[in-house]
């Protein structure tokens, strides 16, 4: 709970549920059944030598954090610049600016120090695995917990994608803190037809959820939005993820908004113009 953008991973961890719908559409009676379209996204997204093989990137990613009043004006404001390189599949990234200002010369130091850490665990890290959140969200154990409906075939971003719908079964287990929040995600998902690369999410929780029976805290509401990018050479990024969560930490409630924005993606080597 003092970590916002650790709380939206939580709840993008379980973006794989639905809203309740009347029916599928027409035009996708023609397509494959929820599951296989789930079962070949799973397969892509766990692929490691997919991911291993693809070509080194880097981009830019901005985030800004807000804390917001109970009457939705702004209270504190956080933005952050990271360049991010991607070297087989392992996610880095490098903070390069807070509010807009540079680092210090020691707080670069500092930031080298964390990154050359970081990459002495990549050895001990199982294949495939990125550093960083990366951006696969589509795992066998996440899929497990969701009953799942086609609801229509449709563009998104000039490209066929199917539109899938499920929520959560009932009785799912309670064994970490992230499955209080998995288990109530609903919203969601469109899945590219060609690739089977999410292309865009909407999550939202269904009901409130309270942390250790509401003594530490309580998240009552969490909206969440997801939008990813095709490169030219099929290579797949996240370039857009907004969301507000509203709750209460200890006797305190709180409101935050978050946005991140990826950019200038470029093949490591190449001169961007």
């Amino acid at each position: 709970m003092h970590r916002p953008s650790v709380l939206f991973r939580f709840v993008l961890a379980g973006l794989l549920a639905a809203l309740p719908l009347a029916g599928l559409a027409e035009n996708a009676s023609s397509a494959p059944s929820p599951d296989e379209i789930v079962r070949k996204a799973i397969e892509r997204a766990e692929t490691p030598a997919a991911r291993q093989l693809r070509p080194d990137y880097l981009f830019s990613r901005h985030t800004v954090t807000e804390e917001l009043d109970d009457k939705g004006k702004v209270k504190t404001r956080r933005e952050k610049l990271f360049e991010v390189s991607v070297n087989a599949g392992l996610f880095h990234k490098k903070l390069l600016q807070v509010n807009g200002q540079n680092l210090s010369a020691a707080e670069l130091i500092k930031q080298e120090e964390r990154d050359a850490a970081d990459r002495q665990k990549l050895p001990d890290s199982k294949p495939g695995r990125k550093q960083d959140e990366g951006d696969t969200y589509l795992t066998k154990e996440m899929t497990g917990k969701y009953n799942f409906s086609l609801v229509d075939t449709t563009p998104v971003n000039g490209r066929m994608a199917y539109l899938l719908a499920f929520e959560p079964k009932s009785g799912l287990p309670v064994r970490k803190i992230t499955d209080r929040i998995a288990n109530q995600a609903a919203g969601r998902v469109w899945i590219d037809t060609e690739d089977f690369e999410i292309a865009r999410a909407e999550i939202h929780l269904k009901s409130e959820i309270e942390l250790w029976g509401g003594m530490i805290g309580t998240l009552r509401h969490c909206r969440y939005t997801l939008e990813r990018t095709r490169l030219p050479d099929g290579v797949w990024f996240d370039s857009l993820a907004h969301g507000i969560a509203e709750g209460r930490k200890l006797i305190e409630p709180f409101l935050i908004r978050m946005r991140t924005e990826s950019s200038n993606f470029h093949r490591a080597g190449l001169v961007v113009q």
